[in-house]
């Protein structure tokens, strides 16, 4: 490809619009065009950086034994009625009508659609296990579209799902697509992580994420510095530090505490630890309309994702200050010490059970308790982990190991969804016996946009993008110093033509520009190579130029492509 015909419009100034590297460079390399909040054009660029992406995803998925098939964006409401996901999704679905009146969606994500594919065409065990994917847009009606391709309302994705006999069946194709992701995720060149993850909306027993690693990602991963355990904050544990509390539980004492109401506060105002103090923090589920109290340590931050699967509830949402009157609570200065509690149900993180003269809210203003205990003085209705995990703490699966955090941007998740939609929607086979069964699937998705910008997000610096090799949109820039000067156009040509014709990605920029103008462009695009043909042309030499170490060297023009190729396989 030359570069005076390839379609790119560089920008010098960043769009006001973009916060995150990934779309500033995208817009300003001309990777993709703003069509509508969330919804994105990909330019040339931008599109053969996600086709190499979805070519690396189709070979590990049909290597894995997945069958590609295709199916339809528009999606009747009723296969979603049945599953109850139809109420459940909320506004982030896109809802239309046909001319009839008829509801229909612009499909999300494709669990209902499989399944009644499925359910409809296999019959026995004989066909089982089955596994089946495909690559195609998404959309969501996201409240709030951001970041370009981070988080739009239309996207690409390869989504896949699996149908079995048994459990132990779908166990086996899960540690199947984990490995498969494994290899799609090391074959883009991108450093990632494996970790444990909350189920969310999709539902289903164990689900894991893949997380390309990067400082501006949106989601924070916990981490052992021994072991292999790994897990986002939602769904990480740790061993808690006890401190050294006292061993005798000493009378419980009303202080009075004025204009004191913070746990940092109340600490400093006793002269006690944080760790000494338990805070009480109300939500109502504003699905089933009940209310609890929520108990926690000081020093720790509640979980609302443990919190909502502990307790089973969907819509959890904090008490206003309206609310909180109501029940004639005081906000600042609420506990679960003396206090007639109604129908609030009362629920403690596990911490708080090992506490020794804890102080809590006094339950009226301008007061607190100290010397509460747990058991002594209350009990929680419901106990569990409802914490986050913290930095430093020992590691729940080995011995000795401490925990470290990373920021992550998730670009593939698989679930085990055992029978939460085929149970719904009557997926059933006969078995050896002749006897009904239910089948049992799995789901496992990857966002093929998504992976592109958060390859940018990893791979990027001050001059613009660093493409690993694997995905970039052209591997090698060759470059004419002087358009003008005939040894270099010639070398130049020459050395394109040899690349273009051993198989690699190459642009040719033949316009009339500085050579630092061309050098820009060429660093902001992010070609994992540059070839120079400048004032060594002569001697029929050239300087390649490694983009991702800044690494130049002069080359023999007739070697120039055996040099490419070998860096091609040393150079992430």
């Amino acid at each position: 490809m030359r570069f005076s015909k390839l379609y790119v419009k560089t920008l010098k100034e960043t769009p006001k619009e973009a916060v995150v590297e990934s779309h500033k460079l995208m817009l300003r390399s001309s990777m993709i065009k703003k069509l509508a909040s969330g919804v994105y054009t990909y330019l040339p660029l931008g599109y053969r950086a996600l086709k190499k992406v979805e070519n690396i995803v189709r070979e590990e998925m049909d290597r894995a034994g997945s069958q590609e098939l295709f199916m339809p964006v528009l999606q009747p409401a009723e296969i979603w009625k049945e599953t109850g996901r139809w109420d459940a999704m909320g506004p982030e679905m896109m809802r239309l009508m046909d001319r009839h009146g008829r509801d229909f969606i612009l499909g999300p994500t494709h669990e209902e659609v499989i399944t009644d594919i499925i359910r409809n065409d296999i019959s026995s065990y004989k066909s089982l296990p089955m596994s089946l994917y495909q690559i195609q847009t998404k959309f969501r009606d996201e409240r709030r579209p951001r970041f370009g391709l981070m988080r739009g309302r239309e996207f690409l994705m390869k989504d896949a799902y699996s149908f079995h006999a048994t459990d132990e069946c779908l166990d086996a194709e899960f540690e199947n697509m984990r490995d498969a992701y494994s290899r799609i995720f090391e074959r883009c060149g991108l450093k990632f992580r494996s970790v444990e993850a909350d189920s969310g909306a999709i539902g289903g027993s164990g689900s894991q994420e893949f997380h390309v690693l990067a400082e501006s990602g949106e989601d924070e991963i916990i981490y052992c510095d021994t072991c292999g355990y790994a897990a986002n904050l939602e769904k990480a544990e740790s061993v808690a530090m006890i401190p050294e509390y006292e061993k005798e539980m000493k009378p419980a004492e009303l202080l009075d505490t004025p204009n004191v109401s913070k746990i940092e506060d109340i600490a400093a105002h006793l002269g006690i630890e944080t760790s000494q103090t338990v805070k009480a923090i109300m939500y109502m589920d504003t699905v089933s309309e009940k209310v609890y109290m929520v108990l926690q340590r000081g020093d720790y931050e509640i979980n609302e994702v443990k919190l909502k699967n502990l307790l089973n509830e969907t819509e959890l949402v904090m008490l206003s200050d309206a609310d909180l009157e109501a029940h004639n609570l005081k906000k600042g200065y609420m506990g679960p010490y003396d206090i007639e509690l109604g129908d609030i149900i009362l629920v403690a993180d596990e911490t708080v059970t090992k506490m020794v003269n804890h102080t809590a809210g006094g339950n009226r203003m301008d007061t607190h308790y100290i010397n509460v205990n747990y058991g002594r003085d209350y009990e929680a209705h419901i106990v569990g982990d409802v914490r986050n995990a913290v930095v430093g703490e020992e590691c729940p699966r080995c011995s000795g190991g401490k925990l470290e955090s990373a920021r992550g941007i998730e670009a593939g998740h698989v679930f085990k969804l055992g029978k939460k939609y085929s149970d719904s929607m009557g997926a059933t086979f006969l078995d050896e016996n002749g006897k009904s069964n239910t089948m049992t699937m799995g789901c496992y998705g990857i966002g093929v946009s998504r992976t592109v910008a958060a390859a940018i997000e990893q791979n990027n610096d001050e001059n613009g993008i660093i493409w690993p090799v694997a995905i970039a949109p052209y591997i090698v820039d060759v470059i004419p110093a002087n358009m003008k000067n005939a040894d270099q156009v010639s070398l130049a040509e020459k050395i394109y033509g040899e690349l273009s014709a051993a198989g690699i990605d190459t642009v040719m920029d033949d316009r009339n520009e500085r050579p630092g103008f061309k050098f820009k462009d060429a660093d902001l695009i992010g070609f994992p190579f540059k070839v120079v043909s400048g004032k060594l042309a002569a001697e029929g030499k050239v300087e390649v130029k490694v983009r991702r170490t800044g690494e130049s060297m002069e080359v023999e023009a007739e070697k120039v492509v055996g040099v490419i190729k070998d860096l091609m396989t040393k150079v992430r």
